[in-house]
């Protein structure tokens, strides 16, 4: 009976200490914290920290398998932050849309490396060695950095990172129609498309308001006044036009006139060559003439001979001096201007017969 009694107790007490000694020892472990990560989630209103000393900095996305794999090996490399002095983050791409356009991030994951606000981009495999050694031997100094309109803290930038941030906030919207109230998909692009049409018209409205607001309009005598000015300006360029068409035609005229002058010149000048030419040809034949008379006169004896001679010459001296033109041809060869000197003369001999007579 007293060991049976004795068993019951005994595993009573056993049980007592056992629940004694686990609440002496649950405070102890409840005490103990948590191991926390020493990754830094950035986010856009604190990732300006980055542009100051040096920082590593990862975006990833929670269904990206890759970005999984290096999660341990970027909480390593976090862990030694403090020994290789460096500042390790994060950036969920899901959450923060805006920091992955200011970074233009097109691939998961994607490795930054920030020193004193330059940034460059790290295209290591990720693992903790690599990284350690990439700080370690500066080897990011060989890498080009992000400058000008590519800087993530360029003008450029933040206009990319409000873009991104507005097409996170669409693709939220159209998760909470599609998923939580269960709206077809097509319907809520048409609802996108209808919202972006209402949004172009009154973003064109805003537009001419302010344009009418800061446009003043002219009184109606000034622009009656201009309006009068142009038409008066437009009738003077006619007008200087015209006077320029004119004053072409003069100068053709005169030009023409000229011309006329010198062809009349050049013809007086032929004509007077032709003249002294001529003159030089009847002294020639009236000097050829008179020797032959003087000649028939001092060999020419009286007789037959004589009357022979005097026969013979005055059919010379007719055919010499029939050579000689008359005044009347003479002026018809200076108005014409045609033909030669020696046709003329030969025509005027033929109409005009003379005899000589000789002593």
């Amino acid at each position: 009976m007293a060991g049976g009694r004795c068993g019951p107790q005994l595993t009573a007490l056993l049980a007592a200490w056992i629940a004694a000694v686990a609440a002496t020892a649950g405070p102890e472990e409840a005490a103990l914290p948590p191991e926390q990560s020493r990754v830094q989630p950035m986010t856009a209103s604190n990732w300006t920290l980055v542009m100051e000393g040096e920082w590593m900095l990862k975006f990833y996305a929670p269904w990206c398998p890759s970005c999984q794999q290096t999660d341990s090996e970027w909480e390593a490399f976090a862990k030694n932050g403090e020994i290789l002095q460096i500042s390790v983050g994060k950036v969920d791409v899901i959450q923060e849309p805006g920091l992955s356009g200011r970074f233009f991030v097109t691939t998961l994951p994607a490795f930054f490396h920030a020193k004193d606000g330059i940034f460059r981009r790290y295209r290591g495999p990720g693992i903790f060695e690599d990284l350690q050694n990439y700080i370690l031997e500066k080897k990011w100094q060989s890498v080009e950095p992000l400058t000008g309109w590519k800087s993530p803290a360029s003008l450029t930038m933040s206009g990319m990172a409000g873009l991104f941030s507005i097409s996170g906030k669409i693709w939220h919207l159209h998760n909470y129609f599609t998923v939580t109230l269960g709206i077809p998909a097509w319907c809520s692009y048409v609802f996108f498309v209808i919202a972006t049409l209402v949004f172009g018209l009154f973003m064109g409205l805003v537009l001419v308001v302010i344009s009418e607001c800061f446009y003043v309009p002219l009184p109606r005598h000034l622009s009656e006044r201009s309006e009068q000015n142009r038409r008066s300006e437009e009738a003077h360029r006619a007008e200087q036009l015209q006077d320029a068409e004119e004053e072409k035609d003069d100068s053709n005229e005169e030009e023409n006139k000229d011309s006329l002058v010198d062809d009349e010149e050049e013809k007086e000048d032929l004509g007077d060559e032709d003249e002294a030419e001529e003159e030089e040809e009847e002294d020639n034949l009236a000097a050829g003439v008179d020797e032959e008379r003087s000649e028939a006169n001092d060999q020419g004896p009286p007789g037959e001979d004589g009357v022979t001679r005097e026969e013979v010459e005055p059919e010379e001296a007719e055919e010499g001096i029939s050579e000689q033109p008359c005044p009347a041809d003479t002026e018809h060869f200076h108005h014409g201007h045609s033909g030669s000197p020696h046709s003329s003369l030969l025509s005027l001999g033929q109409r005009t017969p003379i005899t000589a007579r000789f002593t």
